[in-house]
């Protein structure tokens, strides 16, 4: 799709749930809607200008009826989306700039201000149901858990923290470790397992779920500057579960997969301008990603073009496992097996530890450089059995590594043949020890009458008993007598 020219700086952008229709919200305070084809076209629909202060976040309601903006003016702006008129505004909302907003259900949302506070919204009522101040600086990003009820929020004061919305309390259920960097962005994955956070030093950090809010498991560097926005894959990808999209402050939009850790490719670039912002059309299960930054434009480019390794001829996508096996093939094991390889699940089971034994990095110009030796894991042998990663090296892994062929073509009949070789040749080593006895006898026996010999005192003895020995050969002998 051509570049739309919005003709400002864009702030945020976020897609009608159900139609193809794209809005962003701009530095000037505008906010401007497109509608757009699969064929890459664009037209725009209305623009509509709430505020003279700038347009921070957007968000729409669930059926997309209502988009409602937010930003530097302090207030939540309510636009009609089929007339593009203004119908509701509720000033003085916060007592800051507001940074962020989400929806957490049909109608609740929650926004974020650049002093940290949190207010939980009612769209049917006029004043906040409640309100959360125990970050310190500015909220960055929400992901809403949907099966717990639960928000988290991330911060510029290098915490997360976990609220529930069924609770009256004003404190949260968890409220994590510094982690002495700012949290600029937030992402869930397996499903909502985990947690993916992005620093201002280009790291990514993984939660885990089970393991609380406390602290992160796992931390993934690579990325050269600030991971300011994540975002999904639709989930009709197979590699969706694992494979997230980032956008950096180096103006590249990346596709990174964790577990194993992979950097697929850069999706789109906005040259030297960073990006703000991204998202997915259609709820996040649609065809086309949309990225904003300082450039003035905005990018839409067809996920289905980069991922068409995972799209049948008949745009459906492939099952899921196809992309494992395509990672291992070009390997250097000479089994076929890749050094990383294994399911999704596999690697999930040892991220904890890969986690505790080292980082991960990501690679920003040459994948396969930058990733290469990153993605060690468990090795499977001829029974089948998994082989811990720290008891063995990798080269001694890939001497005992069997494939199903050979398995199949007798290689463990080989072994019971070498086996049984082995003891033949033990038998055989047991007599040759027994006939070697009396052989060492017989030398030791011809060693002692050769030194003997040598010996002049031990010779002379032996020709005085004898009677041959002549006395005038060698007077020194006599002293010895």
């Amino acid at each position: 799709m051509p570049d739309v020219a919005v003709g400002g700086q864009i702030s945020d952008l976020c897609f009608h749930p159900t139609q193809s229709i794209v809005y962003t919200g701009l530095l000037t305070g505008e906010v401007k809607a497109f509608r757009y084809d699969e064929q890459g076209q664009h037209e725009s629909i209305f623009r509509v200008r709430p505020s003279k202060r700038p347009c921070r976040g957007l968000v729409t309601n669930e059926d997309g009826s209502k988009l409602f903006a937010v930003g530097k003016g302090k207030a939540m702006h309510t636009v009609d989306t089929t007339t593009g008129k203004i119908v509701n505004s509720r000033l003085g909302l916060h007592e800051a700039a507001i940074n962020r907003i989400t929806r957490c259900m049909s109608n609740m949302l929650a926004t974020g201000d650049d002093n940290g506070v949190v207010k939980l919204l009612d769209t049917r009522k006029p004043d906040p149901i409640r309100s959360y101040d125990h970050h310190f600086d500015f909220i960055s990003d929400f992901m809403w858990i949907s099966d717990k009820r639960q928000l988290v929020m991330t911060s510029g004061d290098g915490t997360l923290s976990v609220v529930d919305v069924r609770s009256n309390k004003t404190q949260p259920l968890a409220h994590s470790e510094d982690q002495e960097d700012e949290l600029l962005s937030i992402v869930s994955i397996r499903g909502g397992a985990k947690a993916v956070v992005g620093t201002q030093l280009g790291i990514l950090s993984v939660f885990n779920r089970s393991s609380g809010w406390g602290d992160c498991v796992d931390r993934v560097p690579g990325h050269p500057h600030s991971i300011d926005a994540l975002c999904n894959l639709p989930s009709s990808y197979s590699s969706s579960h694992s494979t997230i999209l980032t956008g950096s402050s180096d103006g590249l939009l990346r596709a990174v997969q964790l577990f194993p850790t992979k950097l697929i490719g850069v999706v789109a670039d906005h040259g030297d301008f960073p990006i703000e912002r991204i998202a997915v059309g259609h709820g996040g299960e649609g065809r086309w990603v949309g990225s904003v930054g300082h450039d003035e434009i905005l990018r839409m480019t067809d996920l289905r073009a980069v991922f068409e390794d995972e799209v049948t001829g008949d745009g459906d996508v492939e099952g899921g496992g196809d992309l494992e096996q395509k990672e291992g093939e070009g390997s250097d094991d000479e089994n076929g097996i890749g050094i990383g390889g294994g399911n999704a699940e596999e690697s999930d089971e040892d991220e904890d530890d890969e986690g505790e034994n080292g980082h991960r990095s990501l690679g920003g110009i040459s994948p396969r450089k930058e990733w290469d030796g990153l993605q060690e894991g468990n090795s499977t042998d001829a029974l089948g059995s998994i082989n811990d990663s720290d008891s063995d090296s990798p080269k001694q892994k890939g001497k005992r590594k069997l494939n199903l062929t050979e398995i199949q073509s007798g290689a463990v009949v080989k072994e019971e043949e070498e086996d049984g070789e082995e003891g033949d040749e033990k038998d055989g080593a047991d007599s040759a020890a027994a006939d070697s006895d009396s052989d060492d006898d017989e030398l030791k026996e011809k060693k002692k009458r050769k030194r003997k010999e040598k010996d002049p005192l031990a010779a002379g003895k032996k020709q005085k008993q004898n009677g041959e020995f002549n006395k005038g050969s060698d007077p020194s002998f006599f002293s010895g007598l």
